[in-house]
């Protein structure tokens, strides 16, 4: 009997065990879920509003491209959710087999109890039980055992209704995880509806645009041109930050501007080792975004056979949304560029973080600042009505990936 009960114990054990790892992903994977489905309702909301303004084609289909490939990754999560709250039932029959076979035992068993305890339970019989012991320490040991067997009766009685509760609450759980189940996959079918209409927009739109190639080509060009030429401006201000820095640290600088690496002081250099041993740790620049624009050279989004080439990367973000600081630092410039509204730049050591499209900023130059610390607002354009802020990280005059650096972009 004890054996046995054992046997279920450890049984027992293992699924529970296979059970709550199961409801950790789950829970991770709801999280996601409602992250991306946030997101969406962002973007049809910004599409919306849109709508109403100037938008060229280039923008409509950037957006219905970011929008499709959201619900892809919520019908992708949504189906392993399903998969695993499928998972999660199956534990949970097998628990309901493991709860009822032990039942079935311990009732078997307090049967043969309350039995035995009935052809013997007259006083007088017990009372006979113990006056026939040959002596006091079997008297003794007479009266232990019939404590402890009237104990145990109460302990099997406590754990039969125990596993009834636990039996009845399973299966509780199992009827609100199966419904949970029917949920995620209507949702999901509803989801693919959407999709495949988002999708016949994404044709018409693209069709449209195959008709003008030429003038949307120009227009591509145009704005890597402007692109080029902010990345320039930008690079130029932290070539004059390490000249003046280095100037400020003793080291002779040869010419203007031609400076590109950091004289670092002991304290400069803590500041860069911390900010480089928080690789791929670092905060988002924004609390809520997206990444519309990759670093690098890449196909364009619209245009697949043009190249661009983006020094940072780009994320869209609500409207007002802060941007903030992914590290501490100090405020280095803070300039208006041509086309970038302006941009905030911060150092950390031999490490420079750029913002811009940043308005109502903050901060000042000068002023330490501390991770995550607000430095403005991410202006939202007037024309397209989206709020993008360009990132950029630097060592040195050295472009780095933002995606290598920031958590999960």
């Amino acid at each position: 009997m004890r054996t046995l009960q054992f046997t279920y114990l450890i049984g027992l054990l293992l699924i529970c065990t296979s059970s709550f790892a199961q409801s950790v992903k789950q829970q991770q994977l709801e999280e996601e879920r409602q992250r991306l489905r946030q997101e969406i309702e962002q973007m049809k909301q910004l599409r919306a509003d849109n709508k109403l303004k100037e938008r060229s084609v280039l923008d409509e289909v950037e957006a219905i491209n970011s929008q499709i490939s959201t619900r892809q990754n919520l019908i992708k999560i949504t189906n392993q959710q399903a998969n695993l709250l499928t998972r999660e039932i199956n534990t949970n029959l097998k628990k309901i087999d493991v709860y009822r076979k032990e039942l079935k035992v311990l009732r078997e068993d307090y049967a043969r109890m309350i039995k035995k305890s009935y052809k013997s339970k007259s006083h007088q019989s017990r009372i006979m039980f113990l006056l026939s012991s040959s002596n006091f320490a079997q008297a003794y040991k007479r009266l232990q055992y019939m404590k402890q067997y009237n104990e145990h009766r109460k302990e099997q009685a406590i754990r039969i209704e125990s596993n009834t509760q636990e039996l009845q609450k399973l299966n509780r759980n199992l009827s609100t995880q199966k419904e949970d189940k029917e949920s995620l996959i209507a949702e999901n079918r509803e989801a693919q509806q959407k999709l495949q209409e988002e999708k016949k927009e994404q044709q018409v739109l693209m069709a449209s645009i195959r008709k003008k190639q030429g003038k949307y080509t120009k227009q591509i060009k145009e704005k890597e041109k402007q692109a080029n030429a902010i990345d320039k401006a930008i690079e130029k201000l932290i070539r004059e930050a390490i000249a003046k820095a280095n100037k400020k640290a003793g080291k002779k600088v040869t010419k203007k501007g031609s400076a590109t690496t950091f004289a670092l002081t002991a304290e400069a250099k803590v500041l860069a080792d911390n900010f480089t041993s928080n690789k791929g740790k670092l905060p988002w620049p924004v609390g809520t975004g997206r990444l519309t624009k990759k670093f690098g050279r890449q196909p364009h989004p619209t245009l697949p056979n043009i190249q661009i080439n983006s020094s940072g990367v780009e994320i869209e973000t609500r409207k007002g949304e802060k941007a903030r600081a992914i590290f501490e630092g100090e405020v280095i410039a803070i300039q208006k560029l041509k086309g970038a509204s302006r941009l905030v730049q911060i150092r950390h050591g031999n490490y420079i973080t750029t913002y811009y499209n940043i308005e109502n900023i903050s901060v000042k130059e000068g002023q330490k600042v501390t991770t995550k610390q607000s430095i403005g607002q991410v202006r939202t354009n007037p024309t397209t009505g989206r709020a993008i802020m360009k990132f950029l990280i630097y060592q040195n005059a050295k472009r780095l990936n933002p995606q290598s650096w920031i958590y999960r972009m």
